[in-house]
């Protein structure tokens, strides 16, 4: 595993073009994120926002979603006294259009909020994106109180064969990519490693799989909209689109394995 250190200087290296990259995206893509996981479901029939949200249903806040895109779990935490955090402009002038709220413009590495001001923090799909993701969970440590907790989702490893499987193959193939480049892939399905080395306990470390219909050419746009591929040529993501498209038909999903992971600042202890 390589050490915090190493980990933070090469985010660190590769701040300015994937931090650009992101703004872009999402001001672009408003939504996205959200226009493919909220029409996935696992055998239990939930989303992953309400998996997400499940934990932190019945906090007396202050819940912060951080990098909270179009504000997907305002709805399902709005009792527990919800703050938005986003840098993107785009995502945050729809949240803000479909009564979401309320809402905070800044980066996660630098939150304008005190020190142990908030009970629980929400991460839907953005560990894995943020960076310095150090620097992004030192704040996180700062604005939990003692005894708070940090939950989190991520993607998770697709693992054995299943139902769709092979359809992620045929895409990367088509992008020329062995997997999404992420800028954090240790936070994926090790973000409970990296959460420890940051002071944090972790209560739970949970992988589900999901599975998003793909019914026609329109839904398969949508879900190669939405990855992240700051390197791959467009003619090679008309490829993929053109691939899942042909595939595309009513009855037909892909799976989406994800990681939910559940940690808490300790009540006494050191604070990074």
């Amino acid at each position: 595993m390589a050490s915090t250190s190493s980990r933070s200087e090469s985010a660190r290296r590769a701040r300015p073009d994937w931090s650009r990259y992101l703004d872009d995206f999402h001001d672009d893509r408003p939504g996205i994120t959200e226009q493919v996981l909220a029409a996935a479901t696992s055998g239990g029939g939930d989303t992953p926002y309400q998996w997400l949200a499940g934990p932190l249903t019945g906090s007396e806040g202050p819940v912060l979603d951080l990098a909270c895109g179009s504000a997907p779990t305002q709805p399902l935490l709005a009792a527990s006294r919800w703050l938005g955090v986003d840098a993107s402009a785009g995502e945050l002038v729809l949240a803000q259009t479909t009564g979401r709220g309320p809402l905070v413009r800044a980066r996660a590495g630098r939150l304008p909020l005190a020190d142990g001001s908030v009970a629980d923090v929400c991460a839907a799909m953005s560990l894995q994106v943020l960076t310095p993701l150090d620097d992004v969970l030192r704040e996180v440590v700062r604005v939990l109180r003692p005894g708070g907790r940090i939950v989190a989702l991520v993607p998770a490893s697709l693992g054995g064969p299943r139902r769709g499987a092979f359809m992620w193959w045929r895409l990367m193939r088509a992008l020329g990519v062995l997997t999404q480049p992420w800028p954090n892939p240790h936070a994926l399905d090790g973000l409970a490693d990296v959460l420890r080395e940051h002071a944090l306990v972790v209560d739970a470390d949970e992988r589900r799989v999901f599975r998003r219909e793909i019914s026609d050419p329109a839904e398969a746009s949508v879900l190669i909209d939405s990855l992240y591929l700051p390197d791959v040529e467009p003619e090679h993501v008309s490829d993929a689109e053109r691939t899942l498209a042909a595939w595309a038909r009513p009855g037909r999903s892909l799976p989406l394995p994800l990681r939910r992971v559940i940690a808490h600042l300790p009540q006494l202890g050191p604070r990074e």
